[in-house]
């Protein structure tokens, strides 16, 4: 039996509507920034979603300077990931809403005093904050249990990069076989697993989309590595209770 002492959970559209949001923010900026290197492409926030879902505007920007053959200096770089964080802060301050059904699920995790809680996001710190914040789960994850891969880390990076879990791990002193994930993402999955955590991929997010693009996704996280897909949080606590009675070999 695996013993689940902590279950570390991603922020957007995991436990946070946020990626539609953050995305239709970081289209304005993306197009700016295109514009001003001579290129013609426009994006939407769907198209970016399409294109980037799971990472952070680093990452982001990494694959359209790569993708168009440009390079952005140190300090310009720098000035526009500022410049997409206080975007998306203002939008999820004034928009964002919890995902479906996750607050009593939230709730319950810690009445039960079983598990620690903690956020481990591709997002800023700051971000990840104003989210929580904005959908009362601030007092689950307090600012100090709220762990950023651009931020948290001597080097700033982004999912699938596993660096932003092992540190969260390190800082609440848990190894990989005490910890459960929580992602919708393939690179927020790949992440995780490539930390050598076991994780429920989450398709929630996808629901309107119909369910043939949820079991599309849920495909898809599965072969990243996911070991239970949960359609609705409703279904946390059979998700992880199939993760808890998985023997120790499959770790």
């Amino acid at each position: 039996m695996t013993k689940i002492t902590h279950i570390l959970f991603d922020c957007d559209n995991t436990l946070v509507l946020s990626e539609e949001l953050a995305f239709e923010a970081c289209a304005d900026l993306a197009n700016i920034i295109l514009a001003s290197q001579g290129i013609t492409d426009k994006y939407t926030g769907p198209q970016l979603m399409g294109e980037f879902i799971g990472q952070n505007f680093r990452g982001m920007m990494n694959g359209l300077q790569k993708k168009y053959n440009f390079q952005l200096g140190d300090q310009t770089f720098n000035k526009y990931v500022t410049q997409e964080e206080d975007m998306v802060i203002a939008k999820l301050e004034a928009k964002a809403q919890p995902c479906v059904n996750c607050m009593p699920v939230l709730q319950e995790v810690h009445d039960s005093g079983k598990y620690g809680m903690a956020v481990v996001s591709s997002s800023a710190h700051r971000r990840v904050l104003a989210s929580v914040t904005k959908v009362d789960q601030l007092k689950y994850f307090p600012a100090d249990v709220i762990f950023s891969a651009a931020t948290s880390l001597p080097k700033p990076t982004s999912k699938p990069d596993p660096a932003v879990y092992i540190h969260a791990m390190k800082a609440v002193g848990k190894q990989p076989s005490e910890c459960v994930a929580v992602e919708d993402s393939k690179s927020g999955t790949g992440a995780a697993v490539n930390a050598g955590i076991l994780t429920i991929g989450y398709v929630g997010p996808y629901e309107k989309e119909g369910r043939e693009k949820q079991d599309e996704m849920a495909k898809l996280l599965t072969e990243v590595g996911a070991k239970v897909i949960m359609y609705d949080w409703k279904e946390f606590w059979e998700c992880l209770e199939k993760i808890e009675q998985m023997p120790a070999s499959r770790l």
